[in-house]
């Protein structure tokens, strides 16, 4: 595991097992939670919508590591669908 400072307002993100994670303090990560919590499913829908935008134009500045062919990704955006 291994944490560094990023982009992400000011929080440390974590890597393990291949996953990254945003560290943010509890009442933050309530606040969020509840927010979704009390969200309309269409804006939970555009919400999820703007972040695969914002992970996806990441991912292109990075210069597209780990590049996935097309079923891979399909396969990825529709998992929750």
């Amino acid at each position: 595991m291994s944490a560094q400072p990023s982009e992400h307002d000011g929080h440390d993100v974590i890597h393990l097992g291949g996953e990254a994670a945003v560290v943010v303090p509890v009442h933050e990560y309530r606040t969020l939670k509840a927010l979704k919590d009390r969200a309309a499913p269409g804006e939970l829908d555009e919400a999820e919508t703007d972040a695969a935008i914002a992970e996806y134009e990441e991912w292109v500045a990075a210069g597209r590591p780990g590049e996935m062919t097309h079923e891979e990704a399909m396969a990825r955006l529709l998992a929750d669908q």
